[in-house]
């Protein structure tokens, strides 16, 4: 295919780097997943997701002026609502406690739940109302003068509704509150009972991101939880997802290597992607799983795996084999991998005809394999001490070579294990403990036999082997 080395030039140039998410996302580059659309909507005050399915991305690309337009448009109840950040993975103290000051606080009695209303009185009212100073201060006079709060409130909320507008709180990144869980869980719930409480005024919502493990601890039992419950949403990425957000950001590639990819894209489609102001856009049919979407796959990796159907289908393979233990395959994951391949190709198989050569996409786990460590490290710093001790051995392998691993790092058993962000929840319970949450992470894989395996996206980063699988580094 005479197109192919250019089609591969024009996907090394394309924004496939992986460093966006989490921070502010370029215009072309933002995808709306439809099973997204949900969780951006007002009424929607809890969001769940695990690690690299979207929070802090989203709470980014909220937070921008220049994506709101692009994000109005898929959820246009969103439009004339202002929107501010509640609690974020940046410390601003001035804007809400961090986690040396939600531990004075709650050492010195204060409920979480009269915290996080200060807080979010302190981001609808006029900040001239609130006392100035430490935070004690703030939430003192907030309890001592509800009935003031109250007026202010009332007020603030009749003004805003007769300006035609609405405000939305945003809280990200709960864990960085407390590194201790029994701490963590009154202060997540205490925030999600103000966020139900926040719900009696008709122009003030929040939005809540929270960590699929934080969820489902006991952070809901409390009275009314059911009605946030009941609009919850859930962040995850299907395989059709994934393919949409790479040619989203294919063909928004700057210069003459755009042109080469929304040429390859109108090739398959029959027809140029749309183009809004400075923003092209995929047909629907390219955001679904479709025989129109996997064509668009095949375009740059060919039909097959190998030489021939027994290898399997590049456009199931590459997503599939990124997925963790609970079917889950992280946009950022996906995204690396494939950057990988097109350079791997064009260093070892430059003249091949396709722009992915089935064997470079192989090696792409190891570049995802890798970041994705990397990732899930940032959230569960224990999780690279655990895991890294395992190195060089093949699974599926046996409970007990894994437990002799562990002794052999922790002789004082799993409490040992030092982090300084919250420890494995079950860890008191021992190896089995421990086990279960690296299962319950997707980061492992108990089979019925109670045998240990592990998915190729986190075995290959932490060096263990597979039988005819894909080969850690070195």
């Amino acid at each position: 295919m005479d197109n192919a080395a250019e089609l591969r030039q024009a996907m090394l140039a394309a924004p496939l780097e992986s460093s966006s998410f989490g921070e502010e996302p370029l215009p072309g580059t933002l995808y709306i997943p439809p099973s997204h659309v949900k969780a951006l909507r007002l009424d929607v005050h809890l969001v769940v997701g695990g690690r690299g399915a979207g929070k802090s991305f989203w709470t980014a690309a909220l937070l921008s002026g220049d994506l709101r337009a692009i994000i109005d448009g898929a959820a246009p109840e969103l439009e004339n609502v202002d929107i501010v950040t509640g609690f974020s993975g940046r410390g601003d103290t001035d804007a809400y406690p961090n986690e040396d000051v939600f531990a004075k606080l709650l050492g010195e009695g204060y409920d979480p739940y009269d915290i996080w209303r200060t807080v979010m009185l302190r981001h609808i009212i006029d900040s001239r109302v609130v006392p100035e100073g430490y935070w004690q201060d703030k939430i003192t006079w907030f309890k001592t003068s509800p009935e003031e709060a109250e007026r202010e409130l009332r007020s603030a909320d009749n003004s805003v509704s007769r300006d035609g507008r609405r405000k939305l709180v945003l809280f990200d990144a709960l864990d960085r509150t407390s590194s201790d869980w029994d701490s963590m869980d009154r202060i997540v719930r205490g925030l999600l009972r103000a966020a139900l409480w926040l719900r009696s005024y008709t122009s003030f919502h929040a939005k809540i991101f929270l960590r699929t493990d934080q969820f489902e601890r006991t952070v809901t039992d409390f009275p009314d939880a059911s009605k946030l419950l009941a609009t919850r949403a859930e962040l995850s990425w299907a395989r059709h997802d994934l393919h949409g957000l790479l040619w989203q950001r294919l063909i928004n590639t700057q210069g003459s290597h755009g042109e080469v990819l929304r040429e390859a894209y109108r090739s398959v489609v029959g027809e140029a992607p749309k183009r809004v102001e400075e923003i092209w856009l995929l047909h629907e049919e390219a955001k679904r799983e479709t025989p129109l979407q996997k064509q668009l796959f095949e375009k740059l990796a060919g039909p097959w795996m190998g030489r021939d159907r027994r290898r399997g289908v590049p456009y199931t393979w590459s997503a599939g084999h990124l997925a963790d233990g609970n079917g889950q395959t992280s946009p950022r994951s996906f995204l690396a991998a494939l950057r990988q391949a097109a350079s791997d190709t064009q260093e070892r198989y430059p003249d091949h005809e396709r722009a992915l050569h089935y064997e470079s996409i192989k090696r792409g786990i190891r570049e995802a394999s890798e970041i994705r460590v990397d990732e899930i490290s940032e959230d569960y710093p224990w999780v690279k001490d655990v895991l890294s001790c395992l190195e060089g051995l093949t699974v599926p392998c046996e409970y007990d070579a894994v437990i002799k691993r562990w002794e052999e790092k922790f002789p004082d058993g799993p409490d040992s294990i030092a982090t300084n962000r919250l420890p494995p929840q079950h860890a008191r319970r021992g190896w089995d403990g421990l086990r279960e949450d690296l299962s319950r992470l997707g980061l492992i894989e108990v089979k019925s036999d109670g045998r240990i395996d592990m998915p190729d996206l986190y075995r290959v980063g932490f060096g263990l082997g597979r039988k005819g699988g894909v080969k850690p580094k070195g």
